[in-house]
């Protein structure tokens, strides 16, 4: 960057950049900066790089569906429903209309209208009128094709997506905070069929260190236990379907991550009164011992198959007696939130794939092929995990290998797989009652002190177990993509990678380190980050990293 010597103006690749401003490039987009002017947060990367990745896979199912005749169509005569906005020339414009309710900068709208193929216009709003300023001169500064296909708003985004019933193909929402007060509109403004993209970083709150935050916000009483990531989606999920059920619309999850501080889902929307009927099946309870890591899903309605039809049922229970039956201790119950499968695995074999193929396309590549390979390998029909640590923390004894619980669990009949949400976690569709039987041999092989009878630890050890544990290794125990070398669970590139203050507060220390510095620790594409990355991912296994992905007071992790 060289400094003009008449207009005291810089220029980079051939574009003049106005003095006192630094470039930062992601992608094929860039957008110029002063100081902490326009919110920024190079850790959002990954956000980005999934969300491109997400809607170009996105874009080829509208494109496949089109030519099968399956594509959803707008439903507009459902009582209650959603009408349609009577579309404009403006608005009849060749590929997919995306809006980005709080586009701030405008990075990631400008980064969807240059490298999303068959996007056929961006709407980038945001309320600040100095972001939308900022956004302007970002779109000039990217050429004639972002100004083509980009169209900056300035307004309230509930108002402006209440304004388009039905009208955009993927709407993106990834504010500072807490996404609750968007949905309500935002389901309106999704297209039949089209894609919901949300964030939500309050995670303190989905993670329940303020539970009674959450049940204002979201509905749901959350629970701080070792799934708290995993049951943030789920509250996410369930909120969202919530809202669209008010309109005679329901959700259909597709991809669903906890990444470092936040959590982001990736949701299609339909219209149909039949499918919103089942929307109870699809949310549960859980009962969680507080003597124990023992924890009991129960739905929240059914459906059951009489002469007549279907007949939809409130659900069934207690799913548990009056006290947990491995500790004595009384229960918590949180809930309500999402049952049903959080991912839909064929688009994320699609998406993962399709990244692979083109890693030199995103800039953090590594870190999105990780998170994806994590997914990939999860039990889709598994609700929430335990922690093999704090299992054996319970009983106070040195944690077998995650392969060798896995093997026991597998030998005795039932299905176990990792979780992305956490590298100690363990889902199966096993009985708690089998997991501690698992726990109980484990310990009669490698004794621990005794324990008070009294105590939690004393009464889970003093039953012997039914089931006899076979821990010799089993197929599928271990995971392939570690076999194969594919690191799941990658470093964060460097300290302090996390939230960033608002635009227009004073920052200090890191955040206001040279963008070049940040850019040039983003996540790196060379084998050497594989190579390092599996040797971070064998400790994370063998317990070193357990602080991985476990929420601090503030839901953030500690990498």
């Amino acid at each position: 960057m060289a400094d003009s010597d008449d207009a005291n103006i810089a220029t980079t690749s051939g574009r003049e950049v106005p003095d006192g401003y630094k470039v930062r490039t992601e992608g094929k987009g860039s957008i110029l900066q002063k100081g902490n002017d326009v919110f920024y947060n190079p850790a959002q990367v990954v956000n980005r790089d999934i969300s491109i990745a997400v809607l170009r896979y996105f874009v080829k199912q509208r494109q496949l569906e089109a030519q099968k005749g399956t594509a959803a169509k707008s439903k507009n005569r459902v009582k209650g429903g959603v009408t349609a906005k009577v579309a404009t020339e403006e608005d009849k414009v060749d590929g997919i209309k995306i809006l980005e309710g709080l586009a701030a900068s405008g990075l990631r709208s400008i980064r969807y209208a240059l490298e999303v193929e068959g996007t056929g216009r961006v709407d980038a709003n945001d309320l600040d009128s100095d972001a939308v300023e900022a956004m302007k001169r970002n779109i000039l500064y990217n050429g004639p094709e972002a100004e083509q296909r980009m169209r900056p708003l300035q307004g309230d985004a509930r108002v402006i997506m209440l304004q388009s019933p039905l009208a955009y193909d993927a709407v993106d929402l990834d504010p500072y905070g807490s996404p609750t007060q968007l949905l309500d509109s935002a389901v309106q403004a999704v297209a039949e069929g089209g894609l919901l993209l949300v964030t939500a970083t309050d995670m303190a709150v989905l993670c329940g260190n303020n539970g009674e935050a959450c049940w204002g916000k979201y509905g749901s009483y959350p629970l701080h236990r070792s799934y708290c990531h995993e049951m943030a989606l789920r509250i996410l999920l369930a909120a969202i379907e919530g809202h669209a059920n008010r309109y005679k619309r329901h959700i259909v999850p597709m991809l669903s991550l906890s990444v470092d501080f936040y959590v982001r889902v990736f949701v299609r929307i339909y219209t149909s009164p039949a499918v919103v009927k089942d929307s109870g099946s699809k949310l549960m309870y859980v009962y969680q011992s507080q003597g124990c890591d023992s924890f009991y899903p129960q739905r929240v309605g059914r459906k059951i198959q009489k002469s007549g039809g279907l007949k939809y049922m409130p659900g069934v229970g207690p799913a548990v007696p009056q006290q947990c039956p491995e500790t004595g201790a009384n229960f918590l119950m949180g809930g309500p939130f999402w049952a049903d499968p959080i991912h839909n695995m064929d688009w994320v074999h699609g998406i993962l794939k399709s990244v692979q193929d083109n890693r030199q396309q995103y800039p953090a590549c590594n870190k999105v092929i990780s998170h994806l390979t994590a997914v990939s390998e999860e039990l889709v029909d598994v609700p929430l995990y335990f922690s093999l640590h704090d299992v054996c923390k319970t009983v106070k004894c040195t944690p077998p290998k995650a392969d060798v619980l896995r093997s026991a669990l597998i030998n005795a009949g039932f299905r176990v797989s990792s979780t992305h949400a956490n590298p100690l976690g363990v889902k199966t569709d096993a009985p708690f009652s089998a997991v501690w039987d698992i726990i109980r041999c484990w310990v009669q092989d490698h004794p621990v002190k005794a324990h008070d009878a009294a105590s939690y630890a004393g009464k889970l050890l003093a039953k012997q177990p039914e089931l006899k544990a076979n821990f010799s290794r089993a197929q599928g125990a271990g995971s392939n993509a570690k076999a194969n070398k594919v690191a799941r669970f990658l470093p964060n590139p460097e300290a302090n990678w996390g939230p960033r203050p608002k635009h227009g507060r004073a920052v200090k220390d890191l955040a206001t380190a040279e963008p070049d510095a940040a850019e040039a620790k983003a996540v790196p594409h060379t084998a050497d980050a594989n190579a390092d990355s599996g040797a971070a991912e064998a400790k994370a296994e063998s317990g070193v990293a357990e602080a991985h992905h476990m929420a601090d007071g503030n839901g953030v992790v500690a990498a």
